[in-house]
């Protein structure tokens, strides 16, 4: 599963722009009153404003074994979100290891390494190093029924976790993380998690996908 282009939503336009700008290092695109857009490697992330939006938690993609360079990077210009004293959080079990912050809209964002999927490029670490987008949360009351509807309609299959309060749904390239928000806060920072809408185009065994997220109701477009 590849992200090709995420949509989310944003009350802090000026800030979010500032902050990917002057913090991140990223070049806006596409700049209006009322959106801007990040090209992150072969992804788009597009920013809309709307008032009242609500948190979300996005992964990127970054080289194999670039995890310490990108903390070292990372550090010069956020706070770490760390789980218990670990600045870099490694996933044995999914061959990864990620760094967590927060951008202006304390959306919970990831820089995760997956072992043999991105290749090891230069010695040091830049925005440019960002080579696409890897995940988006989901939060729901019934994450059965959410995979099932992506199971059904875009043949994803479980990557990790179960229908309960945790289902990982995609590969390694892309996932939707789908929680349970009335049993499960954001790792690792235990901020309560929101049915955020978004919307969503990919490709999965060479078909393209695009769907919406929005009141607890996911929609094929």
């Amino acid at each position: 599963m590849r992200i090709e282009k995420l949509q989310i939503f944003t009350s802090n336009l000026e800030e979010q722009i500032a902050f990917y700008r002057d913090v991140m290092e990223l070049e806006i695109e596409n700049e209006n009153k009322n959106s801007f857009e990040l090209t992150l490697g072969y992804s788009v992330l597009r920013f809309e404003k709307k008032a009242g939006a609500t948190p979300y938690h996005i992964a990127f993609h970054i080289p194999d074994d670039e995890e310490k360079e990108a903390l070292q990077w990372l550090k010069e210009r956020v706070e770490i979100q760390k789980s218990g004293d670990d600045e870099i959080v490694d996933f044995s079990n999914w061959n990864a290891k990620s760094v967590y912050f927060y951008d202006a809209d304390k959306n919970i964002l990831e820089f995760i390494s997956r072992r043999n999927l991105n290749a090891k490029q230069l010695a040091y670490f830049s925005a440019e190093s960002i080579s696409g987008i890897a995940e988006i949360g989901l939060a729901t009351t019934n994450v059965e029924e959410k995979f099932f509807f992506l199971h059904r309609e875009c043949s994803l299959e479980i990557f990790d976790g179960s229908l309960e309060k945790f289902c990982a749904i995609g590969d390694p390239e892309g996932l939707i993380i789908s929680i349970n928000r009335d049993f499960k806060d954001w790792f690792p920072v235990d901020d309560k998690a929101y049915s955020s809408e978004f919307r969503l185009d990919f490709t999965h065994e060479s078909q393209k996908y695009r769907m919406i997220y929005q009141d607890e109701q996911l929609k094929t477009l």
